[in-house]
């Protein structure tokens, strides 16, 4: 963070000094009770019902209290504590945010989609912080409670932000752009999830659009242009310079000649009248649209498409993202416990599709979460997917993921089908099916553990 004196901080917020002195600086901030406070010199704004552990405040100490609580409550800070009593909370701490997202003039990048928004963040800040120094969102930390901390994770050496904007509910986009304040915005894709936040698909369409009027003016959107979903998001709103990144529709960054090979994918990128050859590691075409928007992203940041295309050759994909280990008989494990959705199931079977194109295939799929009223309507799309395979053994785990195998079995198959509540009893049913021609695809939610734990018993780990 960058280090702000409390008596500017005063002046700014026209706040009233209550004990303390003023002469000292602060270095972190926090929302008192949302997030936990663990070092000196901490602003914390601290709304009039929240109850303060005065002596904790104290032990960090220095500490800033922002508080509009009374002012018989908040005497009671002890020696080593700053109180500045506000008129409002809200307002103040909405005031020191456009103060201090006011003080950078750097690129920040915000990026949301169903699916591919960890991954392509971190393309994006693995190319970048080859550069720059870079404040980004840690992993698939998105929730927008997380934001003050990241916002001030930038300082006077930060040469670029990127954020990932997480959808639990309606307005939370539009909350976290309000935050960042991005001047690049990124649709990796919208397919579905989070039904029960957003009620239903053309809900959830319109709660990833936030994005749209949370990009700074003038600024840049770039967007899956093969999207059906996209399509639909009345982009002639957006003020701003829109970029389309594609494989089938006309792109102003596309990918042809797209190829598997070992590690990852092989494509041809064409921008303007220039083509490039580039190398993503990581399976799936799914994979080469995450490459099209990092790529996208960076060259609009001020850095070069031959620099982002040479510094994607060095990028490791995530853990537990469509993972290849050698498991138990010399089986191949394919580990995609990160998330667990239908975009992301199809995305697992088109590449299974081809990497698993000489080899017995075994599918394991649990419960799709998050999907409110439409839970039994999208088990049963993942279903007749999984009927058009060519498979031998379908397992499924959960309540939810049972309707996955009744639309199999409805639809008919040749494969054996096995429906679990937990993990307890697979692996007996597996290990005599595991050997060096057989290819397991294991995907789960992950929020559970226990399938998680399960793909890493199967790997020779």
């Amino acid at each position: 963070m960058q280090h702000i004196s409390v008596s500017d901080i005063r002046k700014l917020l026209q706040g009233e000094l209550i004990s303390g002195s003023e002469n000292w600086s602060v270095k972190h901030a926090i929302y008192y009770n949302r997030h936990d406070l663990t070092q000196s010199h901490t602003l914390m704004f601290v709304s009039k019902n929240d109850k303060i552990n005065w002596q904790e405040i104290n032990r960090m100490g220095p500490s800033l209290v922002l508080s509009n609580k009374s002012t018989t409550e908040l005497k009671n800070a002890l020696e080593n504590t700053t109180v500045i009593q506000v008129k409002s909370i809200v307002q103040a701490y909405w005031k020191f945010i456009e103060y201090y997202r006011g003080l950078f003039k750097i690129p920040v990048v915000a990026l949301t989609g169903t699916c591919g928004k960890t991954t392509t963040k971190e393309m994006i800040k693995h190319i970048a912080s080859r550069e720059w120094n870079v404040q980004a969102s840690i992993s698939s930390k998105n929730e927008p409670r997380q934001s003050l901390p990241y916002l001030t994770g930038i300082d006077d050496t930060t040469k670029a932000a990127i954020f990932e904007l997480g959808l639990g509910n309606t307005g939370n986009i539009k909350h976290q752009c309000m935050i960042y304040q991005p001047t690049i915005g990124i649709i990796t894709n919208i397919g579905v999830h989070h039904l029960d936040g957003c009620r239903n698909l053309e809900g959830y369409i319109k709660a990833k659009a936030e994005i749209i009027d949370g990009i700074r003016n003038n600024g840049i959107l770039i967007i899956n242009g093969d999207d059906e979903n996209i399509k639909k998001i009345p982009l002639h709103t957006f003020k701003g310079k829109i970029i389309t990144v594609g494989l089938h529709e006309q792109a102003d960054y596309k990918a042809s000649k797209i190829q598997f090979q070992d590690n990852g994918m092989r494509f041809v990128l064409q921008v303007s009248d220039a083509k490039y050859n580039v190398f993503v590691p990581g399976y799936g075409e799914h994979q080469v649209y995450n490459a099209l928007a990092a790529i996208a992203a960076i060259k609009e940041m001020g850095l070069s498409i031959r620099h982002a295309i040479s510094s994607l050759r060095s990028y490791k994909p995530m853990a537990r993202h469509l993972e290849l280990s050698t498991g138990i008989g010399d089986s191949t494990i394919v580990d995609d416990t990160w998330t667990n959705n239908p975009t992301s199931v199809e995305a697992a079977l088109k590449v299974i599709d081809t990497i698993g194109k000489d080899k017995k295939v075994i599918l394991i799929l649990g419960d799709i979460k998050r999907l409110g009223n439409y839970e039994e309507k999208y088990h049963r799309e993942i279903g007749s997917m999984v009927a058009q395979r060519k498979i031998d053994t379908l397992i499924t785990i959960g309540k939810r993921a049972e309707t996955i195998a009744e639309q199999v079995l409805k639809e008919g198959t040749s494969a054996e089908v096995h429906k679990f509540q937990d993990v307890t009893g697979v692996l007996d049913i597996l290990k005599p099916k595991l050997d060096q021609d057989t290819i397991v695809l294991i995907k789960g939610p992950m929020s559970s553990r226990s399938m998680i734990e399960f793909a890493n018993n199967l790997k020779n780990i």
